[in-house]
């Protein structure tokens, strides 16, 4: 299941579970869309990934699976990017579509 995390982790906005700016890799790393498109240019600094629109945990229960019961992470992962080690990742990644990295 998603932690669904709260905020980017390199700008530390906040991205509550209905946001529509929340993107993820496959690692569930958490960066806000204009992080991915102005910073990173999708590739994920952690895995070298590409992102995805995070999907939201529903808010109604008429099934049991819905945020009530499964609530979103609290714990914040603050890191923002290091530029100078990102810069390999970035060059070797950026012209490369994300499923075939």
């Amino acid at each position: 299941m998603l932690d669904i995390r709260p905020s980017c982790e390199h700008c530390d906005k906040a991205l509550p579970n209905d946001s529509n700016e929340a993107m993820i890799c496959t690692f569930e790393c958490t960066f806000c869309a204009d992080c991915v498109n102005t910073i990173l240019q999708n590739v994920c600094p952690n895995c070298g990934g590409g992102f995805e629109k995070r999907p939201t945990r529903p808010s109604n229960c008429l099934t049991t699976n819905c945020v009530t019961n499964y609530p979103v992470s609290t714990e914040k992962k603050f890191k923002p990017v290091n530029m100078e080690k990102f810069k390999f990742v970035l060059d070797t990644f950026k012209s490369i579509s994300p499923n075939k990295r």
